[in-house]
């Protein structure tokens, strides 16, 4: 049996996986890369690459990958905004920028299928020498030893002993569960299902995306999101504990608000289902986890990074695996990879994302009452300067942090921007 010696192994070629891989190859430091799918492979997901996904790639991985994605016409929609519509059909239509050129500037945000994404990441990957990449190969077994990790794979195809261990497989990761102590808590875990119809009329022209904040399922929304082809993505999304607690079955749920709702029927009426409704799970970041132990580091979902409110993970995916790649130079440049030095990627994340999973937690409360959902969407709808930056609710701390402070709706309510 051969044994492969690599001082980093990432365990998940997914978005936090291929970023941290992607991250290690810029700092100039070798490492390993395995997944247990072959790619392209599906992944269900609401397929929105927000524009915050789009700043963070450019800012912590390489901007070219931005201008590579851009320019892959084939497999994405350029999306320059997002609609939100309360309970009273009371409706905003806002661009991520205030002005923009479609015909000279890069899309700040786009909508692509999940598999074409993750397959775009990892053909990156694999341009890059510094990364050697196994794809069908599924790591079972986890042993820890005095060197770090040694992991082996179905019948001993790949064994690998390793002094860092990146864990990057998702939502449903068994090294999170088995050794970083990751709990399924319906408080903080949304669940969600999905659909491809193709046919879907009545999109914005410039492919915004769609929330709909419907009374029967706050805290949670219903979304529709365009693709490429004529093609859409829709889904319902809510805290897991509000679905046990009203004993919901949201794929019916799905269902009835496409046929029952007449703005949506109406938009449905020559549209074609054309996948299997598929349910997923999104752990929340609202519950602080440890994220770290000796020789290993949680990057992405299996870290439970996923934004309260939105349900948005991939740009906290990318950013956690670029982090965990940088806290794995200096584990390097120490020859330490104890818990208490990575400890330190911990501390980073929940200092760069922990007081805004806090803010989104308490919104996502408050987001459980339409009378305050409908009097933000009104008060926003009167101020074109607050309007201009809802876009960024979503995703901006300040704005979040802005929203709890009752000075700040005073200032609002007297028609004065105080954002």
């Amino acid at each position: 049996m051969k044994i492969e010696h690599y001082p980093i192994t990432i365990i998940g070629a997914g978005p936090a996986g291929a970023a941290t891989a992607l991250k290690l190859d810029r700092l100039g430091i070798p490492c390993i890369l395995v997944d247990k799918a072959t790619f392209p492979r599906d992944k269900v997901c609401g397929d929105g690459i927000s524009h915050r996904v789009v700043d963070i790639l450019k800012r912590w991985i390489d901007p070219a990958i931005v201008e590579r994605f851009a320019a892959a016409q084939n497999i994405q929609l350029d999306s320059w905004g997002l609609l939100v519509e309360g309970t009273k059909n009371n409706r905003l239509d806002i661009g991520y920028l205030t002005y923009y050129n479609k015909q000279t500037d890069i899309s700040p945000g786009f909508v692509c299928k999940r598999w074409e994404f993750d397959n775009f990441l990892v053909q990156e990957v694999k341009n890059n020498s510094l990364i050697k990449f196994y794809d069908n190969t599924e790591i079972v077994d986890f042993q820890k030893n005095t060197e770090g990790w040694l992991i082996n794979s179905k019948n001993n195809k790949l064994v690998i002993q390793t002094q860092l261990l990146i864990v990057a497989d998702g939502a449903q990761s068994r090294f999170a569960r088995l050794f970083g102590g990751i709990t399924l808590d319906p408080k903080h875990y949304m669940a969600s299902v999905k659909a491809y119809y193709k046919g879907v009329s009545g999109f914005h022209k410039d492919n915004f995306l769609e929330f709909y904040f419907l009374k029967n399922f706050l805290p949670g929304y219903f979304w529709i999101f365009p693709l490429p082809n004529g093609e859409a993505n829709v889904g319902i999304a809510i805290v897991s504990e509000e679905v046990s607690k009203r004993k919901l079955n949201l794929k019916k749920c799905l269902a009835e608000v496409i046929e029952t709702t007449p703005k949506f029927k109406a938009r449905f009426e020559n549209a074609e289902l054309i996948s299997e409704v598929q349910g997923f799970g999104l752990p929340l970041g609202s519950k602080k986890r440890q994220l770290s132990g000796d020789n290993y580091l949680l990057v992405g979902d299996a870290a439970s990074l996923i934004d309260p409110l939105t349900g948005e993970g991939i740009a906290n995916a990318i950013l956690s695996g670029a982090v965990a790649a940088e806290q794995a130079v200096q584990c390097l440049k120490q020859n330490d990879f104890s818990a208490t030095i990575l400890r330190g990627y911990d501390e980073r994340i929940y200092r760069m994302r922990g007081q805004e999973f806090k803010m989104s937690y308490r919104l996502q409360k408050w987001f459980k009452s339409p009378l305050f959902f409908n009097t933000l969407i009104w008060i926003i709808s009167k101020n074109k300067p607050l309007a201009r930056t809802f876009a960024y609710v979503f995703n901006d701390t300040h704005l979040k942090k802005q929203l709890l402070q009752p000075s700040w709706w005073w200032k609002v309510l007297r028609n004065k921007h105080a954002v």
